[in-house]
């Protein structure tokens, strides 16, 4: 043993180095990776769809490149962005800049996740998370990496994107939804939505938007509520419509094309249009309606002939050209529908979510429903905004619904309706409240009581009747223990209490009256079943009895 020679192990890096490569968060990299691969996966899932409809149909009129190029183009037209048709009868550009709202949802969703996952950066416990700036920064690029040679090979087919829409769409669509992946990743904290609110609202109507907890506030679910409602009644509408026109819907398809192959590629066109069209029907019940070319409209009180338009499924649930009918006028109850809930919604906060103010007065609950009715007219502006778009020029300059317009009406119906309903809940559950005669603390916050004065100890109460005991107040100091052995004496200020074993504290009357209870009594221990009590001890020379107090 005495030859061997003892060798170290040579270690390729530094233990030093080596741990903080072993410990090191992610970086950059991770985020552009993410970024890259949602892009990736939304181009592949557009491709997919796009080549086995073009493998399926009967007479493609290109190769497989015009359906790549055709791939692209969507998927950019999925993020708002408007895309330019070259092959047309006139031979000059025609926009088409309906973008379908349901495609929106998949780069929306992979951004989302991306961002999200990039954050977590597969934490585990208490491990630290990536820096949310780092982590957003490299999804966007990441993702605007493959976005840009996107845009530059749709350029080289039939459906070209148009450049100054791409630039703003694209880029705008990877901030917002990796912004909210790494919001997500750090448990929705309340702090940048309260650093935008503070710039956009005052102050006093902040805690309408957002809670004192983080969560949205009264107006914001309120407004969400009535926005859901207007969608999902014009989703009713459009399939009433759809019902009562069904022949015209069911001929319409023969008319565009023949074989499955075809019947299914329209059908899924509808499909994605879906969202689109329950916007317009929503917009047709609240008043303005929408247009199906320039200066054609479609309301409730009328519609106009529109020559220009293509035998569509869709399209065939617009009411017949002429003037309004007492039908027509029936989806009125739609936005007065939306206007109750919102009221609802409204009414029920003001007494149970009041938060710092308690329940709120008249006035705060008509101005909290006018203001979650203004809310849900920003949601709907910009749903009718999305949904629309144009479809051509001259006459096809604009289809869908004027986003202003029905942003206003919705403002309008809904305010009216929504203040009303609010202080008819507000009154309702305030009344049921008194009648049940509970003051909860969650329902109805107790007035601010005035301090107590002092009373002057000498004075004595008689006891009287109440409903409800007083009880003792929560500065008062807490009795000092008795043992259980220890008599229940009768303390006045007499001088024989030193010979009762009276304490030094309770010796004089002045330390009485800042005692707990102010007939000067002991406490009395708690009863130690049927044991008899001993009988206080007699002071030597005591021959009287002690005269009460």
């Amino acid at each position: 043993m005495a030859g061997v020679i003892q060798t170290t192990v040579r270690r390729s890096m530094p233990a030093a180095l080596l741990l903080r490569v072993r410990h090191r968060s992610p970086g950059l990299a991770n985020g552009l990776v993410g970024g890259a691969l949602a892009a990736g996966l939304g181009l592949a899932a557009f491709t997919v769809l796009v080549m086995l409809l073009w493998v399926s149909s009967p007479y493609p009129d290109s190769g497989p490149g015009g359906a790549l190029h055709v791939a692209a183009a969507l998927w950019l037209l999925a993020h708002g962005a408007e895309l330019v048709r070259v092959d047309t009868l006139s031979g000059a550009p025609a926009p088409m800049g309906v973008p379908p709202l349901l495609l929106a949802v998949v780069p929306v969703w992979l951004l989302h996740r991306a961002a999200r996952d990039t954050a977590e950066g597969g934490a585990r416990d208490n491990a630290p998370l990536m820096p949310g700036r780092t982590a957003w920064a490299g999804v966007v690029l990441g993702y605007l990496a493959v976005a840009a040679p996107a845009a530059l090979y749709a350029a080289g087919g039939a459906l070209r994107p148009s450049w100054a829409w791409t630039a703003l769409c694209v880029p705008l669509i990877a901030l917002v939804a990796a912004g909210t992946g790494v919001w997500t990743a750090y448990g929705r904290p309340s702090g940048p939505l309260e650093q935008v609110l503070g710039a956009v609202l005052p102050r006093g109507a902040r805690h309408l938007v957002l809670g004192p907890d983080g969560r949205p506030g009264v107006a914001a679910r309120a407004a969400a509520a009535g926005a859901t409602v207007l969608v999902a009644g014009g989703a009713v509408l459009l399939t009433v419509s759809l019902g009562w026109h069904f022949g015209e819907t069911r001929r319409t398809f023969g008319r565009l094309t023949e074989g499955w192959s075809g019947w299914l590629a329209v059908l899924l066109l509808c499909v994605t249009l879906l969202p689109n069209a329950a916007v317009w029907a929503a917009a047709y019940a609240l008043g303005p309606g929408f247009l199906l070319g320039a200066g054609v409209a479609v309301t409730p009180l009328g519609a106009r002939a529109a020559p220009l338009l293509p035998p569509f499924p869709l399209l065939a649930a617009v009411p017949d050209p002429g003037a309004g009918t007492a039908l027509h006028g029936t989806v009125v109850a739609l936005p007065l529908t939306a206007g109750v809930v919102v009221g609802w919604f409204v009414g029920r906060g003001s007494v149970t979510g009041g938060g710092r103010f308690g329940v709120w007065t008249t006035g705060r609950t008509a101005g909290a429903a006018a203001f979650a009715a203004g809310l849900c007219g920003v949601l709907m502006a910009l749903l009718a905004g999305l949904a629309g778009g144009p479809l051509g020029t001259a006459a096809l300059a604009r289809f869908g619904p004027v986003w202003w317009q029905v942003g206003l009406a919705t403002a309008v119906w809904l305010g009216l309706t929504a203040a009303a309903t609010a202080l008819t809940v507000r009154a309702w559950r305030l009344r049921r409240s008194y009648r049940r005669g509970e003051r909860r603390a969650d329902r109805v916050v107790a007035p601010r009581r005035r301090p107590a004065l002092p009373r002057p100890p000498q004075r004595e109460r008689l006891p009287r009747g109440t409903w409800f005991k007083r009880k003792p107040g929560r500065s008062a100091p807490a009795p000092a223990p008795v043992a259980a052995d220890e008599p229940y004496l009768l303390l006045d200020d007499d001088g024989d209490d030193r010979a009762h074993g009276a304490p030094d504290d309770l010796r004089d009357l002045r330390d009485l009256r800042d005692g707990t209870d102010p007939f000067g009594l002991r406490p009395r221990p708690e009863p130690m079943g049927d044991l008899p009590t001993a009988s206080p001890p007699a002071a030597p020379g005591d021959t009287e009895p002690r005269p009460p107090t």
